[in-house]
């Protein structure tokens, strides 16, 4: 057991709650952020530089708010040097500076990816869509840098308490801080977990991916809406994660989120979206030593 443990790629953050988009305070991100779902207790740490290489189907909303469905393959690529540094398009690039006694801590940078008012889709779109967005402008691709601090709890370290604050710079100048609760366990082969999650965003934020400013209701008939900060989103993540081999595994994962008062408020989700939001997927991955 304790070996299959070790081995699992850390690469199945294919099977983050929060990949299971779209995670609304993560739409147009990358699958992932905030709630990796690993096995329980803490992996051991792989030795020197290991690479994972995946893919992930998911279906779910078109964008973070929509009440439109689409399909996305999203790539998993990262590298790991022990248990210290990792970058990836899903979890950014982060340092655990402090990493003993079930506590990690660091910097972290993360991109969120621009979102396109054709069809509302991320850059791995391919199929499905929304055409709500029309007249509402692209929002460009944004960075975000902060921190996290992460404690792992129990006899068995199956409880993973996470959170994690950062600022935008380019797509949008907002704060957003991730919270979110998590239980792992093993029954037979399959490693599952799940928990709640919460996202929370200044104005800056909110206005630029809910926000209805004056051009834009003219170009839409949308109502001006200037949401404030606060409450993003809130919801559960859930996955299952069947090791193949020391080095492959597969998952399925999924989430529902429901949007917090201020977005939902904003006239873009009143008239052309919803305020829950779904999503499923299947993940994929390989890991090896460089």
């Amino acid at each position: 057991m304790r070996v299959i443990r070790a081995m699992v790629p850390t690469a199945l953050g294919l099977s983050l709650a929060n990949l299971a988009l779209p995670h609304p305070a993560l739409a147009q991100t990358a699958p992932s952020a905030t709630a990796p779902v690993r096995p329980a207790g803490p992996p051991m740490a792989p030795q020197g530089w290991t690479m994972t290489v995946g893919v992930a189907p998911v279906f779910g909303m078109a964008w973070a708010g929509s009440k439109d469905t689409a399909l996305s393959i999203f790539p998993d690529l990262r590298i790991n040097y022990k248990d210290t540094l990792f970058l990836s398009v899903q979890d950014g690039l982060g340092w655990n500076a402090v990493n003993r006694d079930g506590w990690k801590a660091g910097p972290i940078v993360r991109t969120r990816f621009g979102r396109n008012d054709d069809d509302g889709g991320s850059p791995f779109l391919i199929a499905g869509g929304s055409d709500a967005l029309r007249g509402m402008g692209d929002v460009d691709i944004a960075g975000e840098a902060g921190g996290f601090v992460e404690k792992r709890l129990g006899a068995k370290k199956q409880w993973r308490l996470r959170a994690e604050v950062r600022q935008g710079f380019g797509g949008h100048e907002g704060v957003v801080g991730d919270v979110l609760a998590q239980y792992s366990g093993r029954s037979g082969k399959v490693i599952y977990a799940v928990g709640p999650r919460a996202t929370f965003a200044s104005g800056d934020f909110m206005r630029t991916y809910y926000g209805v400013d004056g051009a834009q209701a003219a170009r839409t008939g949308l109502a001006v809406s200037r949401p404030d900060g606060g409450l993003v989103s809130y919801g559960l993540g859930a996955s299952l994660i069947r090791p193949l081999s020391p080095k492959r595994a597969v998952a399925v994962f999924a989430g529902v989120d429901r949007l917090g008062g201020e977005p939902a408020a904003s006239s873009l989700i009143r008239e052309r979206g919803q305020r829950t939001q779904f999503s499923v997927g299947l993940g994929y991955s390989y890991r090896f030593g460089l």
